[in-house]
Formats: structure tokens, sequence, C-alpha cells
């Protein structure tokens, strides 16, 4: 009687995430948590297309079409753009690479799937907010509750630093010196910490959120009722109300989707048109490169005006005499007359 060989999968897929991204290239959290549930998606998606359980998968499934299939499905099926799509390519392929170092037998399997090319995405223009917009709804939270001064406090950090969201949830009150020069230090992708300045009324909002919740000093800031971290949809819900609320007073955000990284998008511009270098912006952010930050450049509207109308002026085709033509009163009866 042939013994049955164990299935490898299950233990690929352990020393993937255990050994390889924990131990090996100490991955943040946030890369281990999109790994994660891109193999989770994957593993779904193959266990509905072969009709079995996700235990009964093993390496014959994975198959170049079977990746191929679970990319269009992501995007036909789930309404992935294509910049999810290729997020979601990579941390495949870094598993697939996994695999190829732990079972160079399948290699010319796995070397099909690392194959596969990124797709082309639209860069679409960064939408965000004017300072002004930003101000209205920093005045809807109620001050009197501590949901209220919470709320305000996450908001005006958010635009004050730029801070990702899963930068934002990590601060703690070790990490903020709220006496001048107020500050606080942001632990960002990739393990890159960063100090960031505060404005007088980001401190001034910390310190009375954190006086009317006094949490430790190892405990996150920003908390919902239970005493527990806020939660990235938590954010994401609690921005949302104070946008609904401010539609009265800005009608054109009922076109548009307020998001917390729109907050970061909106700091981006904002350092923008104050006439930072973009080098300095990509230090205040935590961009990998310039090039992540050169995109706001194109999406700045009001810098686009202002270099049209500079580059009219010094073409010399406007003229200081020039004045606007006016009908005669003549010309005007005769058009009447016709």
């Amino acid at each position: 009687m042939t013994r049955r060989k164990k299935n490898p999968l299950p233990r690929l897929i352990q020393s993937f995430f255990c050994d390889h991204l924990e131990r090996v290239r100490g991955a943040s959290p946030h890369t281990i948590r999109a790994y994660k549930d891109t193999l989770r998606i994957l593993l779904i998606f193959l266990a509905d297309k072969h009709r079995c359980s996700v235990d009964k998968l093993d390496l014959t499934h994975m198959q170049v079409d079977n990746i191929l299939d679970f990319l269009s499905h992501i995007e036909k099926r789930r309404g992935n753009t294509a910049g999810t799509r290729n997020s979601r390519l990579a941390a495949i392929r870094s598993f697939f690479k996994h695999l190829g170092r732990q079972d160079p037998t399948n290699a010319e399997q796995f070397y099909q799937v690392l194959s596969l090319q990124a797709k082309k995405a639209r860069q679409r223009p960064a939408f965000y907010l004017e300072p002004e917009e930003v101000k209205v709804i920093l005045e809807k939270p109620d001050r009197k509750t501590f949901t209220g001064l919470r709320d305000r406090a996450l908001i005006l950090f958010l635009y004050n630093s730029g801070a990702r969201v899963g930068e934002t949830l990590m601060v703690k009150e070790d990490d903020l010196h709220l006496e001048r020069p107020h500050q606080v230090m942001l632990h960002g992708k990739g393990k890159k910490d960063r100090l960031c300045p505060l404005w007088r009324e980001t401190a001034m909002a910390l310190k009375r959120l954190l006086s009317s919740d006094s949490p430790s000093s190892n405990s996150v800031i920003f908390r919902n009722l239970r005493g527990e971290t806020l939660s990235r949809d938590g954010v994401a819900y609690i921005l949302n109300k104070y946008v609904v609320l401010s539609h009265t007073d800005l009608p054109r955000l009922r076109r548009h989707k307020v998001t917390p990284h729109v907050l970061r998008h909106s700091c981006a511009v904002a350092l923008l048109q104050a006439g930072n270098d973009v080098t300095v912006i990509r230090d205040y952010l935590g961009h990998a490169t310039v090039a992540t930050t050169n995109r706001y450049i194109s999406t700045n509207l009001q810098m686009k005006r202002e270099a049209l109308e500079s580059f009219w002026k010094k073409s010399g085709l406007s003229t200081s005499n020039a004045r606007s033509w006016k009908p005669k009163g003549g010309l005007l009866a005769f058009l009447s007359s016709l």
C-alpha cells in the first residue's frame, strides 16, 4: 500500500507569511495584510472554480491559466480597477517567487505565472479638497462631546500631516510632541519613520482629546467608544458623516466620494500651492520617489491657470493699450433693421 503524499501547499503558504515576509523581509503589517487578502480571495476563487474546498487545493491548481482567470474575475465580477488588479498580481508574483525557491522541481510552472505582466492603468487626476472646503468640514463636529473632539482631531490630523490611514491609526501618545515645536513621529511604509510638523491648532485639538480620554502612553490615540483602535472603515465612516453634513455648504462634494486618502491628496496640493519643492513634499508625505509626488503637479488646476497666465504675459501677444471692442449705436440700429 503506497503512502499518500502530503499536500505541501498549506505549509508553503504558512512559510511564505511567517518565514519569508516576517522573518526574512521584515514586511510591515500593511504589506502582510494586503498579501493575505489577495491569497484569501485567490484560494476562494480557485475552490469555487474547481468545486472543492479550500483545504483540497494543491500546487496543481496553481497554473497560469487559473491565475489569468482570477485576474479577469476580480476586474469583471468584483469591479476592481487595473491598478488594484496590478497590486493583486504583485502579491501573487511574490508568493510564486517563494514557491520557486521552495520547490524548484515545478520551476517552469511557477515561471509562467511570474512572466505575467502588469496591465496598463489609466492615471486619473487625484481628487482633492480646497482649504476652504476642509475648513467647512472641520466646523461640523460637536466639540462639546468626546466623539466630536475625537472626530475633529482626526480629520485635522489627517489633513495637517497627509498621513496614510494606517499611519494615523498607529500614532500613540509617545509619538506626539505637543509643545513647541509641535510634531509627530509617523511610522510609514517599509518601516520608514518620519517626523511631521503639526499646526498649533492640531496640537491643541490633540491635547483636548488626550485630556478627555487619557490613554496610556503605549495605546493608540484614535480609538472607538470601546477603547479599541479605530478601523479603516471607521475612519472612512467618520469623515463621510461630516462631508454629508457639509453638502449644503459644499454642493460639489455631492458628486465625489471623499475618502481619508483624499485628505492626503489635499495636503499634498496645498503644500504645492504654497510653493514647496516636490522633494520637500516627497519627504513630508513619505513617498518612495519624486515620481509619485509629481502627479500632484498635473492635478493642480490653479497652478495650470497661473502658468498659462504667466506664459500669456511673457509671450508678448497681449498689448498694453488694447481696448475691448464696443459696438456703435449706428451698427446696432443696422443689425436691428435686418
